[in-house]
């Protein structure tokens, strides 16, 4: 097992990893940009390290500096949490190269799940379900006019190296593909250097379902369910649950067993999910996050597994704790991710939190690293912290929730809650009726 961690991360991810350290005996460093000093990862850790200004590039992406507080302080492994330099492969093999351990998959897999047209090429070869679309990156206007037309029409056209939304236009027609083409390229560019986007086809209204796996790097793969991620705004998840409302038991069962397979067959190590689209009872593989997920604590709440632990010990090369027989499915959980933003229109609200309460009770978690005082900086995410609701069954699921949110108290700046007050009571959500679109559409009635 590892002596001492180095968290390269902020927020409540970071205090996140920090807790399971300290739960396994494990010696914890944070590094912190200058604008996070009284962070709360900052003051529990056992040691902190500066390695910059505010802004991400001179600090949370700056891999030197990361490095270097690694062989200042002795770390001899690196958790990346999410976001920042988690699915960064250079930042994976610059580690190994300083013998360090990444708490993660190794570059190579890295760079095959973070090229969207080569993950997809793969999760075809290992046998899973992936939507119709070219093969490779189209960069002529007649290729992509071919392929739309094979596949039907509406597609949709996405940035091989994208994520978040950005690179992705959709086309009702062929009159409309040429400007979709152009745009989603121009913003491909612009966004991620590298401006190769793909076709796919355009389901009209899914569901974003993704699957939880973990692989010991040696042919062993477990998957730890699936969570439904179908309520967004504009390609960001807001909401989500597990196990689906949408999904049966024998479909449950196949697209798990599908993903656990092929995370064996693949030799991968570490968390990992397979993110699919579901419509009509078909499963879509989009892509695949070589990381921990901000939604992890739902999968944690029906399993009773915690998955940093599983992340530390298959990096240290103690293997999976667990085998697939030994996962058990038990009640139902929901996440809402509180960001510091307006409810409305959703512009970020940074400021000081005059006074910050949280729910408690049976079945309530909140991960959070703010406090009443804390400065929000205007450089980061505005994601504060999430209220994560277990209950026996959906129902008691949803009422927990409701309490929960009637509960939580963040004063000084605009947050997200009001929003989830509203949704909690929306008779769409009660029963589980809403896909990816539905969100957009609902506050698009409430302006």
């Amino acid at each position: 097992m590892f002596q001492k961690i180095l968290i390269a991360n902020r927020g409540e991810i970071a205090l996140r990893v920090l807790r399971a350290c300290k739960e396994l005996g494990i010696q914890t460093v944070v590094v912190h940009s200058t604008a996070d000093a009284d962070a709360m990862h900052v003051r529990l850790a056992d040691e902190s390290v500066c390695i910059g200004p505010p802004p991400s590039r001179d600090s949370y992406l700056n891999i030197h500096q990361i490095v270097a507080a690694c062989e200042i302080t002795g770390a001899d492994a690196v958790h990346p949490g999410y976001g920042f330099l988690s699915e960064n492969a250079k930042f994976a093999d610059i580690l190994a190269a300083h013998n360090i351990t990444f708490i993660g998959p190794t570059g190579d897999h890295i760079r095959i799940m973070g090229d969207k047209i080569e993950a997809k090429r793969t999760a075809k070869r290992l046998g899973i379900p992936v939507v119709p679309g070219s093969d490779g990156a189209v960069t002529e206007e007649k290729e992509a006019r071919r392929i739309a037309a094979e596949i039907g029409y509406p597609v949709i056209i996405k940035a091989s190296a994208g994520g978040g939304g950005r690179g992705m236009k959709v086309a009702h027609s062929e009159a409309e593909l040429e400007i979709a083409l152009q745009t989603a390229r121009s913003e491909a560019g612009a966004a991620f250097g590298d401006d190769a986007v793909y076709i796919e086809k355009y389901l009209e209204k899914p569901r974003h379902i993704e699957v939880q796996v973990f692989g010991d790097g040696a042919g062993r793969g477990v998957h730890f369910g699936e969570r439904d991620c179908s309520l967004q705004r504009r390609h960001q998840k807001v909401w989500e649950e597990a196990p689906s409302p949408a999904l049966n038991a024998e479909e449950r069962a196949h697209i798990g067993g599908v993903c656990a397979k092929a995370i064996a067959d693949l030799g991968y190590s570490g968390a990992g999910t397979i993110e699919f689209l579901y419509e009509n009872g078909e499963f879509y593989f989009i892509e695949m996050n070589t990381r921990l997920q901000v939604e992890h604590p739902v999968t944690e709440a029906i399993t009773g597994i915690d998955l940093v632990h599983e992340q530390i010990r298959v990096a240290s090369g103690g293997g999976l704790s667990v085998r697939q027989e030994d996962i058990k499915f038990n009640g139902h959980a929901i996440e809402c991710r509180i960001n510091a933003e307006d409810p409305r229109t959703f512009t970020p609200s940074p400021g000081t939190i005059t006074h910050f309460h949280t729910p408690g009770g049976l079945g309530i978690r909140v991960d959070s690293g703010v406090y009443s005082g804390y400065k929000i900086p205007p450089y980061y995410d505005s994601l504060i912290g999430k209220l994560i609701v277990h209950g026996r069954n959906r129902v008691e699921c949803m009422m927990r929730l409701r309490r929960a949110l009637d509960e939580f108290v963040v004063d000084g700046i605009k947050t997200t809650l009001p929003l989830f007050r509203d949704l909690v009571g929306n008779a769409d959500i009660a029963n589980g009726d809403y896909d990816i679109h539905w969100l957009e559409k609902y506050l698009a009635k409430e302006e």
